[in-house]
């Protein structure tokens, strides 16, 4: 594992700021396919290997997986194909990359989705399909159930991202109105051997919501999808309303094919935050996990978090990290450029108000806040007279939902490009002592 320089090496804010950055470089790079994927390979069918998947961390865990299986199962040929989000590929010779949009899907999500549906047909049971599976991948792998269109599709999902709610009721939605989600990709597969690796970037890590489960059987109902519709008060029209009314369930655990499948999670967000708190620890800092499944409004979260560390700091003596990790939700109201991780962090800082001796930063795992171009945003305390001198307001941003400018008028944005991994978001709060 990687080392932080003891934070006594410190010397002022931009140090800091400066070491939160490594412990989140720290913290994404303990979770990368490249790390855990080559250790866990199966052992060759005597049949084919197929491989399939989608995801922002998909064409880095082809990769690995490739490269590992090709050196030590020579005479095993393998072959597939995987889809990510654009920018996140990676150079593979027998498993093809597609690329396609995220968190809008477009046509390319559809089209690789009918290529991997294509691809698992007429497997027989001595062949074998291995699954890579991470978050993105419910956007990336977008083929409508009979009857649907792409259209109706990226209108309910442009309404469910703009609505505040969770993940995993989203997910929800997006399983009854697919042809290849909520297990129906293995179903499609069997009676071949199905085996999915996963990198889990859902609270709570249930294997069945990241990229709403293809290749895993669904618990969920139609009813269950149209309520939460209904819930969030989303327009549907009538063709959604009668597929969602006449949907026979997705595949569920008792059918008989799924018993031979399995399923492995490679890396979850609690990985990347027991990863950080180690190295903080080994760093001489105090280590304060909040959880690793932390949901709610991004703003709010943040603000709440902001009490926490100021009241910690009148009881500590040594510094402090606060840490956590989850998916929070924003509820769009504005019409800026935003992102979770930044409207958390802003509701932070907005809340501190200048604290001394309190930095903040938070990032999305996979590299991209949102949908912009930046992983998140970091503050120091002494960015709140610069932005005081700068004329910048968090709360007229925050109502606009722009915290992405908000930060970057004073070049605080973390820019690091894809990371191929995804295990959502890390948060990291430093919190000095009084008397420091």
């Amino acid at each position: 594992m990687q080392k932080l320089p003891p934070v006594t090496t410190c010397q002022n804010t931009g140090d800091f700021v400066g070491w939160l950055q490594g412990l989140a470089a720290l913290a994404v790079a303990s979770v990368h396919p490249d790390q855990l994927l080559p250790a866990v390979l199966p052992e060759p069918p005597s049949g084919r290997t197929l491989v399939i998947g989608a995801g922002k961390a998909a064409a880095a865990m082809a990769a690995a997986l490739e490269q590992t299986w090709t050196s030590t199962y020579q005479g095993h040929p393998i072959k597939g194909v995987v889809v990510t989000r654009y920018g996140h590929g990676a150079e593979c010779k027998y498993i093809e990359v597609l690329e396609a949009s995220h968190p809008m899907p477009d046509n390319m999500g559809e089209v690789a989705a009918g290529r991997m549906l294509a691809a698992v047909q007429d497997l027989g049971e001595n062949d074998l399909v291995i699954a890579l599976i991470s978050g993105g991948g419910s956007a990336l792998m977008t083929l409508p159930a009979p009857g649907l269109s792409l259209e109706q599709k990226q209108v309910i999902n442009k309404a469910l991202l703009r609505s505040g709610a969770p993940i995993r009721e989203i997910n929800t939605v997006r399983r009854h109105l697919s042809a290849i989600k909520g297990g129906r990709l293995a179903a499609a597969a069997h009676p071949a051997k199905v085996i999915t690796y996963l990198i889990s970037d859902v609270p709570g890590d249930d294997p069945t919501l990241i990229a709403s489960g293809p290749t895993l059987p669904d618990n969920s109902t139609p009813a269950d999808a149209l309520e939460i519709l209904e819930r969030y008060d989303i327009a549907i029209d009538d063709a959604v309303r009668a597929h969602l009314q006449s949907e026979k369930s997705a595949p569920h655990a008792d059918d008989r094919d799924f018993s031979l499948d399995s399923a492995l999670l490679l890396a979850k967000a609690s990985d990347a935050l027991e990863a950080a708190s180690a190295a903080a620890t080994a760093a001489g800092v105090e280590v304060m996990l909040l959880g690793d499944d932390l949901e709610g409004e991004a703003r709010e979260l943040g603000a709440e978090h902001a009490q926490l560390a100021i009241k910690s700091q009148s009881e500590i003596q040594a510094p402090l990290l606060i840490l956590s990790g989850g998916e929070t939700s924003v509820t769009v109201t504005g019409n800026g450029r935003g992102g979770r991780n930044v409207e958390y962090l802003l509701g932070l800082f907005s809340a501190l108000a200048g604290a001394p001796g309190i930095c903040g930063l938070a990032i999305d795992t996979d590299g991209i806040d949102g949908s912009e171009d930046n992983a998140g945003a970091f503050f120091a305390p002494e960015d709140w007279a610069r932005m005081r001198e700068q004329g910048l307001d968090p709360q007229k941003y925050l109502a606009n939902n722009d915290a992405y400018s908000f930060f970057a008028e004073l070049e605080n944005l973390i820019v690091t490009g894809p990371t191929r991994t995804n295990v959502n978001d890390f948060r990291a709060i430093l919190v000095l002592p009084s008397t420091v």
